[in-house]
C-alpha cells in the first residue's frame, strides 16, 4: 500500500485558490455569466466567482477544494490532488481568470407602449385572473417590456414583475419571456437586490411564499377571497433573503406559509427555510404544497389544460419502509444484554465495506444490514438509558420521533463523507461509555442525544444506499437493453445481407 504523504500547507493553499470556473471549463462543463458570478449549467442553483462558490438552494458554499468533494465525491487528498494536477503537483495551467464584471447600477427594462402580449400570455397560456393581472399592473408592479438586440435588429418581449423598496424604489425585477413555444426566457435584471423580490403587503399577520412571481398569481387566482388583506413574496428561487426582508419590515406578520414547488427542490428548501425562519423566533411556519408541480400546474389542471404532476421526495419515500425494518430489528435484538457491544461488532464489520468511500458490487445487502443492527442498538441503548433516568421510552416512540426528525436537506453527501459522520459518531460513543466516574443527569442526555444522532445517520446511510442500489439497477438495465438492442440490429443486418447472398 502506497504510503500518504500530507500535502503541505502551500499546496493546500494553491488548491484552495483554484479558480473554480476555469477547472469546470476543463471537465467540459457548461457557465453562464449571472452579473458577477458564474452559474453552473448542470446545477443551477450554484454561483460561482473566482475560487468561491454557493449553493442558493441549500444555502451552503466555500472554496475550490470543498466545491470538489462535494460535487465530486472525492475525498480531501483527491480533491487536492485533482486541483493540483496530479500526483507530481503540477497545476492546471489557467487559461483565464473568470474575474468578476463590473456590477452595473440597477435599472428597469424599456417599458412597451402596451400590455396586450402580456396579457394575452398570463390569462391565455397561465389563466391567471385578469383582474389580479390588472391589479399589479395599476400598481406598476407588472408591465411588458420591449428591448432591441445589440444590432437593433430584433425586439424582445418580456413580461417584468417589479419588487420595490419599503421608500417605493423599484430595486428588484424579474422577466419572464412570453413566447410559447420552445423555452422561454426567465431571469432577472442585473444589479435586482435579491431583498426585494416581487411582492404585496396586505393588513393581516400571514405571509404567503412562493418561488416565483407566476406562482404567487396563480395562488390568488385560486384563492381570491380578501386576497388584498394578505401578504405574498416570490423569492424568484429558494433563497431566503427577500423572505426575511419582509419579515423585518413589518413586525405585524407573525404566521409565514411556505407554498413552494412539490418536488424534491421544494420539500428542501421548505425545510431549510422553516429552520431558518424559525431560528429568527417565528415559530408560526408552515408549509402547503400544491396537488400538482406548482400552483400554476394547479390552476391549469383546474382549467382542463394538461399539467405537470406533482414528485415526491425520493428520501422521503423509502423512509417510512426503513423505520418499519428498524422495529422489526429492535424488537429481535430486545435481549441483547449489550446493545452497545452489538454496535460495535457491526460497525468494526462495515468498515471494511466502505472504507474506499464506494459501495462494493452485490455487498449493499450486507452494508445494508449493518446500519440497520448498529442503528437498532443505538436505540435501544437510549432506551436503556432513558430507563434508568426514571423516563421509560418506547422503541416505538423513539423510533418515530427518529422518523419526524429526518430532514432531506440535512442528508446530503458520498458513501465517503456518511463513513466520516459514523466514523466520528462512534469515537464519541466511546469517549463517553468509557469515560470514568458516575454519569452525570446531564451526562446521561448527552449519550442519548449521541445515541440517536447515530441512529439518525445509520438510517440516512440506509437511505443512501437503498437509491443508490436502486440507480444502479436502472442503469444495468439501461445498458442491457442497449445491449439487446444492438444484438437484435447486428441480427437483422446480418439476415439482410443472408438475404443478398441468396
Amino acid at each position: 500500500m502506497a504510503k500518504y504523504i500530507p500535502f503541505t500547507d502551500e499546496q493546500i493553499r494553491r488548491a484552495n485558490a483554484m479558480d473554480i470556473a476555469d477547472f469546470l471549463r476543463r471537465q467540459g462543463e457548461q457557465l453562464t455569466r449571472a452579473g458577477r458570478d458564474w452559474r453552473w449549467k448542470r446545477h443551477d442553483s450554484v454561483t460561482i466567482r473566482g475560487n468561491q462558490w454557493y449553493r442558493h438552494s441549500r444555502e451552503e458554499g466555500g472554496l475550490a477544494i470543498d466545491f470538489v468533494r462535494e460535487f465530486y465525491g472525492l475525498s480531501f487528498p483527491e480533491a487536492v490532488t485533482l486541483l493540483l494536477g496530479g500526483e507530481g503537483g503540477v497545476e492546471w495551467n489557467q487559461t483565464h481568470k473568470s474575474a468578476p464584471a463590473p456590477r452595473k447600477p440597477f435599472a428597469l427594462p424599456e417599458m412597451n407602449s402596451d400590455m396586450r402580449r402580456v396579457y394575452a400570455y398570463l390569462i391565455k397560456q397561465r389563466f391567471i385572473d385578469r383582474d389580479v393581472i390588472a391589479h399589479f399592473a395599476k400598481s406598476k408592479m407588472l408591465y411588458e417590456s420591449c428591448e432591441r438586440s445589440a444590432d437593433k435588429t430584433k425586439e424582445y418581449h418580456n413580461a417584468v414583475f417589479v419588487g420595490y423598496d419599503e421608500n417605493g424604489v423599484p430595486r428588484h425585477a424579474h422577466k419572464r419571456g412570453l413566447y410559447t413555444v420552445g423555452g422561454s426566457y426567465r431571469g432577472n435584471v442585473e444589479g435586482s437586490d435579491p431583498a426585494y423580490s416581487f411582492h404585496h403587503i396586505g393588513a393581516n399577520d400571514t405571509l404567503y411564499v412562493f418561488e416565483a412571481p407566476i406562482d404567487m398569481l396563480s395562488f390568488i387566482t385560486l384563492y381570491p377571497e380578501d386576497w388584498k388583506q394578505n401578504s405574498y413574496v416570490a423569492l424568484d428561487g429558494v433563497a431566503e433573503h427577500a423572505l426575511l426582508r419582509q419579515l423585518e419590515l413589518n413586525p405585524r406578520l407573525q404566521k409565514v406559509v411556505l407554498c413552494l414547488d412539490h418536488d424534491e427542490a421544494g420539500i428542501e428548501a421548505a425545510g431549510r427555510l422553516t429552520e431558518i425562519i424559525q431560528a429568527r423566533g417565528y415559530w408560526n411556519v408552515s408549509v402547503r404544497q400544491p396537488e400538482y408541480k406548482d400552483w400554476n400546474e394547479d390552476l391549469k389542471a383546474k382549467n382542463g389544460a394538461a399539467s405537470i404532476p406533482a414528485q415526491g421526495h425520493s428520501k422521503l419515500e423509502v423512509l417510512p419502509e426503513i423505520c418499519a425494518g428498524l422495529y422489526e430489528t429492535c424488537k429481535s435484538l430486545i435481549s441483547a444484554h449489550n446493545p452497545d457491544a452489538v454496535l460495535l461488532e457491526h460497525y468494526e464489520k462495515l468498515k471494511p465495506l466502505i472504507a474506499n468511500g464506494k459501495l462494493p458490487q452485490g455487498k449493499a445487502p450486507a452494508v445494508t444490514e449493518h446500519l440497520e443492527v448498529m442503528a437498532a442498538a443505538a436505540l435501544l441503548a437510549a432506551q436503556r438509558q432513558y430507563r434508568q433516568m426514571e423516563q421509560p421510552a418506547a422503541i416505538e416512540q423513539l423510533i418515530a420521533e427518529l422518523q419526524d426528525s429526518y430532514r432531506p436537506h440535512r442528508d446530503r453527501g458520498m458513501l465517503r463523507s456518511r463513513a466520516d459522520d459514523l466514523r466520528q459518531d462512534v469515537a464519541s460513543l466511546n469517549r463517553q461509555i468509557s469515560a470514568a466516574g458516575l454519569r452525570s443527569p446531564e451526562d446521561k442526555h448527552n449519550l442519548i442525544a449521541s445515541y440517536l444522532r447515530f441512529a439518525l445517520d445509520c438510517v440516512r446511510s440506509q437511505i443512501f444506499v437503498r437509491l443508490e442500489g436502486l440507480k444502479q439497477n436502472t442503469e444495468t438495465l439501461c445498458l442491457q437493453k442497449a445491449d439487446g438492442n444492438v444484438r437484435q440490429q447486428a441480427e437483422h443486418t446480418g439476415l439482410a445481407s443472408q438475404r443478398l447472398m441468396l
